[in-house]
């Protein structure tokens, strides 16, 4: 476990210590309660990938090419006009 040193205001750690004493929890526990729910509400965006996934877009084509990225074939002409 690493460890994290931060700067808060008085008002901020008064706060603290009450919501600690009230909850019976350790301030530490608090914090890392509260970085938790801040990181899963404000994370990283979904990358395209996942997003057409999620649309159940990504596999839903059920014809066309299945070596179109692999056989040099079908790179014939690809560029010219």
């Amino acid at each position: 476990m690493s460890r994290l040193t931060v700067r808060i205001p008085d008002a901020l750690q008064t706060d603290l210590d009450a919501l600690a004493r009230t909850a019976g929890k350790t301030e530490s526990e608090i914090v890392r309660e509260a970085l938790t729910e801040y990181c899963q509400k404000h994370g990283a965006a979904p990358s395209c990938y996942e997003l057409a996934q999620e649309l159940g877009l990504i596999g839903c084509v059920q014809s066309g090419v299945g070596d179109l990225s692999t056989n040099p074939a079908h790179m014939e002409g690809f560029g010219r006009e």
